[in-house]
């Protein structure tokens, strides 16, 4: 059974930029983000990118006809062969129906409805409709697809069925906690023998959605809503826990059954003027790195407290030991932690497609049937495009008089010249084999640097990122070594960059570069089967240094998608103060000029 997952619309900027104002800062603030394309085969997920790596547009909301070519054409399989295409958003007539009724029964005054009304209508029939996702479909590809084979999957059954899959299908209890989905925010329950239970007397509706209310306070901090707030949650750092919080006194209220009501107004200018008493701020505040430290520890610990209080009514009602987390909340990795430690649950598993990116996965395995896979199944995100070497060879040589390029004769060699330009202060563009998938997952299109040097951070994040001096890095280390270097509690291993862990005082001092200010790590673990030249480079590197790990982040410039491609990987390095790009067994340098 061949099933292709896909997830954006065509005229989804359009339309929630000219009914609802989506624009500019609040560009993101849609249905459709992170558009991505996914193909499973007989259960098992052979390909999948997001749609930005090929487009080159970040978080496009757009219609994925690059991803879906490229997933498509990496396995040899033509549009007539899929059985079946899976969407992973339900707006059903029930659901149009409560749309409506909700609409309705606001405190809006009459004329306020009726045009809300109207703008919600045209964003149904035009976009959200099975009859409109039918269409969109039909247009983009010029395919006229059998009605009977395009499935609708409610997003947060995407979400589950992503990380269950990538989990192993194990028994386990759920949580999904998300901007939005049709109608609610987050629901929880239990994966039992592929059968889902939601609970749902937990679930919260999308009036009263936590990652909503974060959005609107990484806004007031002057960043760009569901997109930037990792790096609130990075700022919460500098500053120490709140002994009190306003937002908890004053704008959520917790209930018994798991459930919670957050009260802030959905306005701009009502919910800054809340915000503002709430924090004490105006506008020339705003502007202080004080009272943004200061309002991002606020919003932190919102997140933490309500997520545990979701998690009190999750254990009592769920006797498994196991927890998936999904949905962009889960990208949250300072509160996974805590989670984690603080709740009865041993284990719990965020993948790397928490976040949109994963629904496209999501609505294939479950329109596959969510199988058991072999215990011995890698579990890898390197789903994306790869390239051979005569594309790579021919890339170089589109660029010959900008660089030069030295063969490495295998990959042993490459790992060992690697590690020895690493051993200095230099910064290195490390692209290998196929891409990697979502927001989370790194190692084939990473930049690389040696955290024994206590300023690389600002050497990264100023001469090569262009980015926030307080944003910290993660390393990426062997699993094998991961225990001797952080504390990881009940994690084993972190594969994904979803926990963050306290780096042991007696290696503080060792990688300073890749510490955050409260002594925490954010990181990557590999393996030999995950990803082997990564392993081998990290194998040569600790051996030549006796520095453990590798700083390790994103291959991109802030407000780019991560590279993909050799051209997009050079532009990058010649664009940056990268100082060497070790793509395939090429190491490139640039031509002094």
């Amino acid at each position: 059974m061949i099933v292709l997952g896909y997830n954006g619309f065509t005229r989804g900027a359009e339309l929630f930029g000219r009914l609802f104002g989506a624009t500019g800062v609040g560009r993101n603030l849609l249905v459709g983000h992170d558009a991505a394309a996914a193909l499973a085969i007989d259960g098992e997920v052979v390909a999948a990118v997001e749609e930005e790596r090929l487009s080159r547009v970040k978080k496009t909301s757009d219609f994925p006809a690059h991803a879906i070519e490229w997933c498509l054409n990496s396995a040899g399989v033509d549009l007539d062969q899929v059985d079946v295409f899976a969407f992973p958003w339900r707006f059903s007539p029930a659901v149009g129906e409560e749309m409506i009724a909700e609409i309705c029964n606001s405190d809006l005054p009459v004329t306020a409805k009726f045009d809300v009304l109207r703008r919600t209508g045209e964003l149904y029939t035009d976009m959200l409709s099975r009859e409109a996702v039918y269409s969109d479909f039909v247009q983009r590809t010029g395919y006229e697809l059998d009605p009977n084979k395009l499935a609708l999957v409610p997003h947060h059954l995407a979400h589950l069925m992503c990380g269950a899959y990538l989990a192993g299908r194990k028994d386990a209890a759920f949580l999904v906690s998300d901007g939005r989905a049709e109608t609610l925010s987050s629901v929880m329950g239990e994966l039992r023998n592929g059968v889902v239970r939601v609970f749902d007397e937990g679930t919260v509706d999308m009036a009263s959605s936590l990652g909503v209310a974060y959005g609107r306070i990484t806004r007031y901090l002057g960043f760009v809503p569901n997109n930037d707030e990792y790096k609130v949650m990075g700022l919460a750092a500098y500053g120490p826990p709140p002994q009190h919080n306003p937002l908890l006194e004053r704008a959520v209220r917790l209930h018994e059954d798991g459930s919670y009501t957050i009260s802030i107004p959905p306005d701009t200018e009502s919910y800054y003027a809340l915000f503002d008493s709430l924090f004490g701020g105006d506008s020339k505040k705003r502007e202080e790195f004080d009272f943004r430290v200061k309002v991002a520890g606020l919003a932190q610990h919102m997140v933490e407290a309500v997520t545990a209080h979701q998690l009190r009514t999750l254990t009592a009602a769920s006797s498994l030991d196991t927890l998936l987390f999904e949905g962009g909340l889960a990208l949250n990795c300072v509160a996974n932690t805590k989670m984690l430690e603080r709740s009865s649950f041993t284990g719990m598993e965020v993948s790397f497609g928490a976040s949109d990116p994963g629904v496209a996965i999501g609505a294939a395995v479950y329109s596959a049937g969510l199988r058991n896979r072999p215990a011995d199944a890698v579990t890898t995100p390197y789903l994306g495009p790869s390239y051979d070497e005569s594309r790579i060879r021919d890339a170089l040589d589109e660029y010959a008089d900008r660089v030069e390029w030295r063969e490495e004769p295998d990959a042993a060699s490459v790992a060992h010249r690697t590690a020895e330009l690493l051993a200095g202060k230099n910064v290195v563009g490390w692209f290998q084999g196929r891409a990697e998938f979502g927001p989370r997952a790194l190692g084939n299109r990473s930049i690389l640097a040696n955290p024994a040097f206590p300023d690389i951070k600002d050497v990264i994040n100023l001469r090569v990122k262009h980015r926030e001096p307080f944003r910290p890095f993660a390393p990426v280390v062997l699993a094998s070594e991961a225990p001797r270097i952080f504390e990881m509690g009940k994690k084993t291993s972190s594969p994904y960059m979803t926990f963050v862990f306290p780096v042991r005082k007696e290696y503080r001092e060792r990688i300073p570069g890749a510490c955050h200010v409260d002594g925490t790590a954010r990181i990557q673990t590999v393996d030999e089967r995950q990803n082997p030249a990564l392993a081998e480079l990290l194998r040569a590197f600790t051996a030549r240094t006796d520095v453990p790990c590798l700083l390790n982040t994103s291959f991109n410039v802030a407000g780019e998608p991560i590279v993909c491609s050799p051209q997009d990987a050079l532009e990058c390095f010649l664009a940056t103060e990268i100082d060497h790009l070790v793509i395939d067994r090429f190491v490139v340098t640039k031509r002094s000029r």
